[in-house]
């Protein structure tokens, strides 16, 4: 999953360890049920349990921002995570439908003086940004310790830049794409009790050397602030920092012009428990191990339009399946499969659109959702829109159905 955005975290003081005894007794929040027996002591692990001796149990946000982006031992900082051999495999990489369905913002561009501004947490993968844009025809320049660490021009002329935080993106008319990124933004998780919600913290299991476990909070922190009044389910999850991102994105949308695009894994505020981890393309323990596997939950884009607070319109979410029918996917894999003899080829195609568009697979999984300014969907009342994701009587590629001329 890359990185597009890193927001500083909301800073919640850590209660100490004795006064949290409560050992969490519902239902599993791991993917998985490995044994201790199992549980290798990582240099993450270490650093964690040095860290909860010291100061207490900590949130489930404060162990996701550690465990992948820890300067040190983090996850997304240094592991190569991409492709079969590591532990999860993107859109781009199953099908190149998936990128050629948007060159069609192409067009819309071709007469703007354009850049690219790629904003980064990850070391590993900004390397392999950079190879796969520029091939290094022109020597990038580094700076490690400016907010733009690293410049360089593309293949085709375009200049880019690679910065670690969106404060730091320089404001302007812009296209926002948002790739898999807002679901390793780190969660708080909560639990409806008797006594009111409690959220959930990660401590040391007593009874086994070496290994975590949840528990509950005995009173309210501060993350309960951002669950709603009205909030029906047993479990939530919530995402102060994708928030203050949401928030960052729709001023700068409302007042320079330009686009948001949000594709990720998600739900409209129907979930609960979606905290969950993979490693070598498997479901994993979020406990066992950190430091080894990606952390990941699924993203509550009913937050997202409200923290977009009527200052810009949205749009979804809708289904990858839909969203990319509409982008004219089933033409482009009639022209590629026309255009292919080759019936290794032509397989591959094959096999990479159902892996996109199978209902079973990534075609009702996956989501895309908009932000855009409201002057560009006529007929949409700006006092609604924080409440409401209806379709736009004006078109949006994507969000409308295709209809050929």
């Amino acid at each position: 999953m890359s990185v597009l955005a890193k927001a500083g975290a909301w800073s919640l003081c850590a209660a100490v360890r004795a006064a949290i005894p409560c050992l969490w007794k519902g239902k599993y929040f791991s993917s998985g049920k490995e044994p201790g027996e199992n549980n290798p002591v990582t240099p993450m692990l270490r650093h964690l349990m040095y860290k909860i001796k010291s100061t207490g149990p900590i949130t489930v946000a404060e162990y996701m921002k550690e465990v992948l982006t820890n300067p040190a031992k983090g996850y997304y900082v240094y592991r190569d995570m991409l492709g079969e051999e590591g532990d999860f495999i993107t859109s781009p990489e199953i099908s190149q439908i998936f990128g050629e369905v948007f060159s069609q913002l192409g067009s819309v561009l071709k007469n703007c003086d354009i850049s690219i501004h790629l904003v980064e947490v990850s070391q590993k993968l900004s390397e392999i940004q950079a190879l796969t844009l520029t091939e290094e025809k022109v020597p990038l320049e580094r700076s490690a310790g400016s907010p733009v660490y690293m410049k360089g021009v593309t293949k085709s002329g375009i200049p880019v830049s690679w910065y670690r935080d969106l404060q730091d993106v320089p404001k302007g008319y812009s296209f926002y794409l948002a790739h898999e990124f807002f679901d390793v933004l780190p969660v708080h998780k909560f639990q409806k009790t008797p006594q009111g919600w409690r959220e959930v913290f990660i401590d040391i299991d007593p009874q086994v050397s070496d290994k975590l476990r949840f528990v509950l909070a005995p009173c309210a922190t501060p993350a309960e602030a951002f669950i709603q009044h009205d909030e029906t389910r047993d479990h939530v999850e919530v995402c102060p920092d994708a928030g203050v991102i949401i928030q960052e994105l729709s001023q700068r949308i409302a007042l320079t012009g330009g686009a948001a695009l949000v594709a990720d894994y998600g739900h409209d505020g129907t979930k609960t428990d979606t905290f969950r981890g993979f490693c070598g393309h498997k479901l994993h323990d979020v406990l066992i191990a950190p430091g080894t596997a990606d952390l990941t939950a699924d993203v509550d884009f009913s937050y997202l339009r409200r923290m977009a607070q009527g200052r810009v319109a949205s749009l979804g979410p809708i289904k990858q399946q839909t969203f990319l029918k509409n982008m004219g996917i089933d033409v482009r894999l009639k022209v590629l499969l026309g255009k292919s003899t080759e019936p290794s080829l032509r397989q591959q195609l094959l096999e990479g659109y159902d892996m996109l568009m199978n209902p079973k697979k990534m075609g009702e999984r996956f989501n895309f959702f908009a932000l855009l300014p409201h002057q560009r969907l006529h007929g949409r009342n700006p006092q609604t829109n924080a409440h409401q994701s209806k379709p736009s009587p004006s078109p949006v590629a994507g969000f409308s159905e295709l209809v050929w001329q």
